[in-house]
């Protein structure tokens, strides 16, 4: 499928600033997929989402002192962590108010507002100077992207030749059957999604806007038992839903057990260089 138009960030915003915020308040700071080694790895949820995040830090490979840019940093807590791992100063950008809000927030409490700030901004036109980011990552946000080519092409001006880029996101994996189309079809219309990108077109669009060194990873049977889990615990919050005017919660829920056990789903982890 292409990179393509649509939905605008204020769909996307809508979107966590509703169920997201309720999702939050039962799932942790980390909302995002976890990673298990394999099928008997008994690893806690709350321990796999920092593994992904770790996962990222790793691949990112920041030196010390650098500047990293943070691509739809949600709350900000894999920023923060990125921040306590390295020392680094990071820069969160996110098209929601509420997420800006509660990322300075935690970096308050955190004692690390003077190494991470966070702000409004659209990743497809970002208000930042050339090369004045040592790096950059995006960690499930660039689904929501309206046009991730564009993310990419300013990803690609804002890092300073020879900074490394990291990238987790959910792409669709194909040959993709009827049935799995119509599973990512619906992942694409309740998340707020235009088109699920794929590993060769993420290759493609990486190398037209200066990246080399490209490395991508299908890491999708490490994380797929995380839609599963999701699926329990908006069982325990039913009720905040509805009272969210979700439509149809029951049908959500079987919904996310059934993308857990879509293979199509698939989830990738990648780096480059920006030449």
């Amino acid at each position: 499928m292409s990179l393509g138009q649509a939905p605008a960030p204020n769909d996307v915003a809508g979107f966590y600033d509703g169920i997201g915020q309720v999702l939050n308040t039962v799932w942790g700071p980390n909302l995002h997929y976890g990673y298990w080694e394999n099928d008997a790895d008994d690893t806690s949820i709350e321990e796999a989402t920092h593994r992904l995040t770790d996962l990222m830090i790793s691949g990112l490979a920041p030196r010390a002192g650098g500047r990293v840019l943070d691509i739809g940093c949600g709350i900000g807590n894999p920023a923060l962590r990125l921040v306590g791992a390295r020392d680094v100063n990071v820069v969160g950008i996110t098209v929601s108010h509420v997420q800006v809000a509660q990322a300075e927030e935690r970096a308050a409490q955190a004692g690390l507002s003077d190494r991470a700030t966070f702000q409004f901004a659209d990743a497809m036109d970002m208000p930042f100077p050339d090369a004045s980011f040592d790096g950059a990552w995006a960690l499930e946000s660039m689904l929501h992207m309206p046009d991730r080519g564009k993310v990419l092409a300013e990803a690609a001006r804002v890092i300073r030749p020879g900074g490394r880029l990291a990238i987790a996101d959910i792409i669709e994996r194909g040959p993709v059957s009827p049935e799995g189309r119509v599973v990512l079809d619906h992942i694409c219309e309740t998340y707020k999604v235009r088109s699920l990108g794929t590993m060769d077109e993420y290759r493609e669009t990486l190398s037209a806007n200066g990246f080399v060194d490209v490395e991508i990873r299908d890491i999708s049977d490490n994380v797929s038992r995380t839609g599963a889990i999701l699926a329990d615990v908006v069982e325990t919050v039913r009720d905040k839903l509805v009272a969210q005017a979700v439509r149809a919660v029951t049908s959500l829920i079987d919904f996310m057990r059934r993308a857990a056990a879509t293979p199509e789903n698939g989830y990738l982890f990648l780096t480059a260089v920006r030449a």
